[in-house]
């Protein structure tokens, strides 16, 4: 019987190859479109993610995400030292800037200015120059996308823009800023190029205000609970305390919450759902209408609904499998091909079982469709015309 279904589904190519290509296009939309959300989604707390080191970000009450600074004043650094538990504190300044480039024109970058004597919260891959040679007069480390794109400078002969390079000279707030190194950074969610250089040189380039620190990052002693630790900092200093993880969720949630970005994709989605569904379901049904005598003959040879509904659910499953796989194959074939462009692309096991669920209630829906249709066949319509 399983042969019968198969050669039944397989007999008209037209139809067969119409549910799988539907199927296909349902599996791609909810695969690739979830991967792009998630990829943005990733990059609005990618920051975080970089500065590995700390266990607790301290940071003004108001501040909603990673991206909303509210400068505190530097004695908030000394105050969040002297509570118990905390093994160092150190300052990070996080901020927008102008960058003059060589021709003239401005680009908005993110200034980022690590302590003096530690550096920590720099760059997590080095690919030429040092973290150390921050440490040198007017020294700025640029990330590589922003040193190969938006920092380039002027097109060569070939029209190609020249990367910046070590040596090579960005002009801040009318201050001069000296490239000392290239890093590797994970792409932000406005993907502006980042500079790295030390806390009391970011202060210099950055637009005077009373308050100038951003955050403070914090590292808990050796067997210190870092959940207590952070109630007790807002505790005694009335600061907002949160642990890496929590900050990043509260990125994540803002963004969430205050962003179309959910609803659009959702939408997208959906819409994969229902038009694979429409365009497998329809498709599955004229196949089975078209194949009722072959039906009915089976059911006058002694087959039973359960034997016809196996074959039914069989093809569904054929199909079923066959969309799926290659819609999933596609999915990992345009991210393989996008992975060097600015496009956001995450795709972790959880899409493959989010995909493949909503697959299977389009077969389901396909299925039933059709079983109706069979359960209720009377046999007696072989010999009718």
């Amino acid at each position: 019987m399983n042969y019968i279904a198969l050669t039944m589904l397989m007999g008209d190519r037209g139809k067969y190859l119409g549910i799988v290509m539907g199927l296909t296009f349902a599996s791609l939309i909810m695969t690739q479109q979830p991967a792009i959300f998630l990829g943005l989604m990733t990059r609005s707390y990618s920051f975080i993610s970089d500065v590995g080191l700390p266990d607790i970000w301290v940071m003004d009450p108001k501040v909603q995400f990673i991206d909303d600074i509210k400068p505190m004043q530097d004695t908030e650094l000394y105050r969040v030292r002297g509570v118990s538990g905390v093994a160092w504190a150190v300052p990070l300044y996080k901020g927008l800037i102008k960058a003059r480039l060589y021709d003239g024109t401005f680009q908005t970058c993110n200034l980022i200015g690590l302590d003096d004597a530690t550096l920590i919260g720099g760059p997590p891959v080095m690919l030429t120059g040092r973290l150390e040679d921050l440490r040198r007069s007017d020294g700025i480390i640029v990330d590589i996308e922003g040193a190969t794109t938006k920092l380039a400078k002027a097109p060569a002969q070939d029209g190609k823009p020249v990367p910046l390079t070590i040596g090579d000279t960005l002009e801040l707030n009318d201050r001069r800023a000296i490239v000392v190194g290239i890093a590797k950074t994970t792409r932000t969610f406005q993907s502006q190029p980042v500079l790295y250089t030390t806390y009391n040189r970011a202060l210099q380039y950055a637009p005077r205000e009373r308050k100038l620190l951003s955050f403070v990052l914090v590292k808990a002693k050796p067997g210190q609970n870092i959940g207590e630790l952070t109630r007790r900092i807002r505790e005694s200093t009335g600061l907002a305390a949160y642990t890496q993880r929590e900050f990043q969720t509260l990125t994540y949630d803002y963004f969430m919450k205050n962003t179309g970005i959910p609803i659009n994709f959702g939408i997208s989605v959906a819409l994969g759902f229902i038009v694979g569904a429409a365009i497998a379901g329809q498709t599955f049904y004229n196949f089975t209408l078209e194949n009722l005598r072959q039906f009915g003959v089976l059911k006058a040879m002694g087959a039973s609904n359960g034997v016809l509904l196996r074959m039914i659910l069989l093809q569904a499953l054929l199909v079923g499998s066959i969309g799926y796989g290659m819609g999933v194959g596609l999915t990992a074939l345009f991210g393989f091909v996008m992975r060097n462009t600015i496009l956001a692309f995450k795709f972790p096991w959880q899409l493959l079982m989010f995909s493949g669920a909503g697959i299977t209630l389009i077969c389901m829906f396909a299925a039933l469709l059709s079983i109706r249709k069979v359960i209720k066949l009377e046999p007696a319509v072989v010999f009718k015309g």
